[in-house]
């Protein structure tokens, strides 16, 4: 925990060391691809999430210093069980997880090939759970939907050349439906052509793994 707070504070003051120069680095982009997140919650004889989906991203830079970005992503996990084998029974758990997010950022030179980052954003998740039991040809089901809403701040740095580039940032996600979670993000982009790229991600936020894999657009 202490350490996470050292590297925040780190980050907090890059930009009083950072140079005016830009870097090339693009802050307008539209990318999509595939997702899966990863939750270490334990249904009885289920085991743990593992949904998968697509995502859909995208970044517009206003002025020099300034960006909007929003994200969408959806994800889903069926897993269904035959608790007793000398029964007809079978159990079906559906896990529907659906992500938005959109934001403002701010980004500041901090070296050649280098920027510091700061990100606010307002974020939505939301869970359906259904389990669906069914026994010699007859079947009941119960549902739950978990409505999520709060916000996220992270500081970072991107860098990188016209062949590749990263990202890393520390963040905080919060708010009245969130118990309050700090959140680590890494990234990177493999550059074809100065428009085209292939992105890859990993998020982690306290018990939630999420990747992304997918293709951008820079302009």
């Amino acid at each position: 925990m202490k350490k996470r707070f050292v590297l925040a504070a780190m980050l907090a003051a890059a930009p009083f060391a950072a140079s005016a120069a830009g870097n090339g680095l693009s802050y307008t982009y539209v990318e999509g691809g595939y997702t899966q997140a990863k939750i270490n919650e334990n249904f009885d004889d289920f085991g743990d999430v593992d949904a998968s989906g697509g995502y859909l991203k995208g970044s517009f830079e206003f002025s020099p210093s300034f960006y909007v970005f929003g994200t969408y992503a959806k994800a889903s996990d069926d897993e269904t069980i035959k608790p007793f084998e000398d029964l007809d029974l079978t159990v079906t758990l559906d896990d529907d997880l659906t992500q938005a997010e959109g934001g403002v950022g701010y980004h500041m030179a901090w070296g050649e090939n280098v920027d510091f980052i700061a990100e606010a954003a307002y974020v939505s998740v939301e869970r359906d759970i259904k389990v669906t039991a069914r026994f010699e040809g007859e079947s009941d089901s119960d549902s739950a939907t978990i409505d999520q809403k709060g916000g996220r701040a992270a500081l970072g740095v991107r860098g990188g050349n016209e062949h590749a580039e990263g990202w890393f940032k520390v963040g905080y996600l919060g708010g009245s439906d969130f118990d309050g979670n700090f959140i680590g993000t890494l990234g990177g982009q493999y550059k074809f052509n100065p428009t085209w790229g292939l992105v890859g991600e990993v998020e982690v936020i306290d018990d939630v793994t999420r990747y992304t894999a997918g293709v951008r657009a820079s302009f």
